[in-house]
């Protein structure tokens, strides 16, 4: 997906016409062009998730939405990036999927069929630029000549820019990005392909323990300013169809939350299959971000006439990225 300042001239608040943790009514989603009761239900959900150590993963080990909804065959679908979500939100194979804030202004301004109708976390020390310990980089600065990892236009892709940006480094010249998937990062990663690589969890531990060390991650920039997280999209048909199942999906998220605030040990616990990490290693990497519960997500979506954080975000990642 392509960006031109072209195709991002939208209204940054039509992200936000399914608010749901309001209480939106069905008209407001597109119910009232369906013919559906406001309490159908379909007969498959189709979620796009990624390996995220968020109340998203942990909703799907709780198997919530399969308590609520029994008689629903629900099709978790496993994917890398948020490139690939886009490119499955666009051709209609799922109805849920997750995305970082890049790839998700990526999607809305090339108007792909979805709508933002939660926000996950905050990204913290969870992304972070690993180095091989032997390749002689101890700051940004003695990136130049070096070979480096990302997913392009993921959350990874937008923060190693921004922190070559800040540090007046042209990415450009002397220094080779490489776009890779998550995995292929960590093969490379062995083979001493590459020197560094700037990406989250749980590849990224799998990097520390390969010989890795961190130079810098998302909190940090975070506090200059350069803001990533991660949030939920639903298609626009499903939110049309189905807005009852948006709302009570948003409580299971809700509830997900909490469990993990009441019970962070067991929480780990039950991530660390999914993660492939240690249950003290998947802690460790839920701490590393900022888990929104239903109560603060009004301060990113804001309210009727206030414009929340998220549009903010969005609207400055998109300016950059263009």
């Amino acid at each position: 997906m392509l960006f031109t300042k072209k195709c991002f001239k939208i209204e940054i608040f039509l992200l936000l016409i399914v608010l749901l943790l309001s209480g939106c009514s069905g008209s407001r989603t597109g119910e009232a062009n369906s013919s559906r009761p406001s309490h159908a239900l379909p007969k498959e959900i189709r979620l796009g998730y990624q390996v995220s150590p968020n109340g998203e993963l942990l909703a799907k080990v709780l198997g919530l939405l399969e308590k609520k909804y029994p008689d629903v065959k629900i099709k978790w679908i496993k994917f890398d990036s948020g490139r690939d979500v886009n490119n499955a939100m666009a051709s209609g194979s799922i109805d849920f999927g997750l995305v970082g804030t890049p790839p998700g202004s990526i999607g809305i301004a090339n108007k792909l069929p979805y709508k933002v109708y939660y926000l996950h976390d905050i990204i913290g020390e969870s992304e972070a630029l690993i180095v091989q310990k032997d390749s002689g980089i101890q700051t940004l600065a003695d990136l130049k000549g070096k070979k480096i990892a990302t997913t392009f236009s993921s959350t990874s892709h937008y923060s190693l820019l921004k922190a070559l940006e800040k540090e007046k480094m042209d990415p450009k010249k002397n220094i080779t990005i490489l776009d890779m998937q998550p995995q292929d990062i960590y093969a490379a990663w062995k083979r001493k392909d590459i020197d560094a690589a700037y990406i989250w969890q749980p590849i990224q531990t799998k990097l520390i323990n390969s010989g890795g060390k961190m130079i810098t991650n998302s909190k940090l920039l975070a506090k200059e300013g350069i803001i990533t997280g991660e949030f939920g999209i639903v298609s626009n048909t499903f939110a049309a169809h189905y807005p009852n199942v948006i709302r009570a999906y948003v409580k299971i998220l809700n509830q997900s939350v909490h469990y993990y605030e009441n019970h962070p040990e067991k929480s780990a616990q039950l991530l660390s299959k999914e993660l492939g990490l240690s249950p003290e290693e998947s802690l460790k990497t839920m701490k590393q971000i900022i888990w929104l519960d239903e109560a603060k997500q009004k301060e990113y979506f804001g309210s009727a006439g206030r414009t929340g954080k998220l549009a903010s975000i969005l609207k400055d990642t998109a300016d950059y990225m263009v």
